[in-house]
């Protein structure tokens, strides 16, 4: 069974939302405090989903982060599957986004090469 690329799309943003939702009320987890569910992209035969994380300050915690979401997983697809609606729910894989840390970097990169220009206007 495959679906259209428009479905995929839905579903993955559904399950980021309830996904986001789950963590903030029912993690018991300490150490999926203040996790956030960046993207979520699924493939077109829903035998996965790809579940992009980070955390605020949390790089040093990346590695214990993804083991607590690996090691929910089956809670949190078995909670998804109750409230999403599908014949077979995917399962989930955790990645890690960096996109927010490389942002965070260009920023200071960019903000470091003003100040040097503005000291040294040659």
């Amino acid at each position: 069974m495959s679906i259209s690329e428009a479905r995929a799309r839905r579903i993955a943003q559904r399950i980021q939302q309830d996904l986001a939702q789950l963590l903030r009320r029912r993690a018991a987890d300490p150490r999926l405090e203040l996790v956030t569910v960046t993207g979520v992209e699924v493939d077109r035969e829903l035998a996965f989903a790809t579940i992009y994380v980070n955390a605020a300050e949390a790089a040093d915690r990346q590695k214990e982060i993804l083991e607590a979401l690996r090691g929910a997983a089956g809670f949190l697809r078995s909670q998804l599957a109750s409230e999403i609606e599908l014949r077979t729910f995917p399962r989930l894989r955790f990645r890690w986004d960096e996109t927010p840390d490389r942002s965070a970097r260009i920023d200071d990169l960019l903000a470091k090469l003003r100040r040097d220009e503005g000291e040294d206007p040659a």
